[in-house]
């Protein structure tokens, strides 16, 4: 009996991803980077779990990271759309949807996963392996929007904030994101809206040889300098000189 027991209750061995020491210290080194310390490994892991691990490893015990994937598409959406609406207050409710589609869409995922070497933890089957599913950009933007699940289901809202003010923030208000946005159009009605005088640009100089051209723009509101801007062409150090512009004009509002 005793020895049929033993056998009702055996189970077998739960398989589980393991990393090796290298991939586990380089992934270590990622979050050490990033200030990031997960409590539940588990949702790291998965993050980074493709379905073809999944599938061709039949680990039950394993979950892919497209429902984390899910969740983190709705947190990005939640959290850019917060910054979009604290930073600019001049912009318009059709603008700001303009921007958040261009922050989040896959090639911009796509370029943030590939800079933070998310492709290099990637857990995928062969076949994907083999047919250059590391460097897919739609894949990548799955992982990052996953990784943003993981991080919110580890520790909220306020990490993730943490996390994009480090990655993605810095980004949006250097104006990496501006070819969505004409702040040019956006200063000229904010002057018309106030009769505060006359929009006017002048490119003051050009650095560097013909083939590596920069150009700086100084927009003017009647005699008064309000922007200076930088650009690899004169329109968009133009844009550049006119966000520059709004959030200064944004900021004297601010203070009356």
């Amino acid at each position: 009996m005793a020895s049929s027991s033993h056998k009702r209750n055996h189970k077998p061995a739960t398989k589980s991803i393991a990393l090796s020491e290298a991939e586990r210290e380089k992934l270590q080194h990622l979050l050490d980077q990033l200030n990031i310390r997960f409590n539940n490994d588990r949702l790291l892991l998965q993050a980074f779990t493709h379905s073809s691990y999944v599938n061709e490893h039949r680990i039950r015990s394993v979950e892919d990271n497209e429902r984390l994937e899910f969740l983190g598409d709705a947190v990005l959406e939640l959290t850019v759309s917060d910054h979009l609406f604290q930073r600019f207050q001049t912009m318009s409710e059709g603008e700001m949807t303009k921007l958040r589609a261009a922050i989040v869409c896959e090639a911009s995922l796509a370029t943030l996963a590939e800079e933070l070497q998310f492709g290099d933890f990637i857990f995928l089957g062969k076949g994907e392996e083999i047919t250059g599913g590391r460097k897919r950009p739609a894949l990548l933007a799955d992982v990052f929007e996953a990784f943003v699940g993981a991080l919110y289901l580890d520790q909220g809202i306020q990490k993730v904030k943490h996390f994009l003010k480090q990655t993605v923030f810095p980004k949006i208000d250097d104006g990496a994101f501006s070819h969505m946005m004409d702040f040019k159009s956006q200063l000229q009605e904010f002057v018309q809206r106030d009769n505060s005088g006359t929009i006017h640009y002048e490119i003051k100089k050009e650095i560097g040889p013909a083939h590596n051209r920069e150009f700086i723009s100084c927009v003017f509101l009647n005699e008064e300098t309000l922007g200076e801007g930088r650009g690899r062409s004169k329109k968009e150090a133009e844009q550049h000189a006119a966000q520059q512009a709004l959030e200064k004009l944004t900021a004297r509002i601010e203070k009356e």
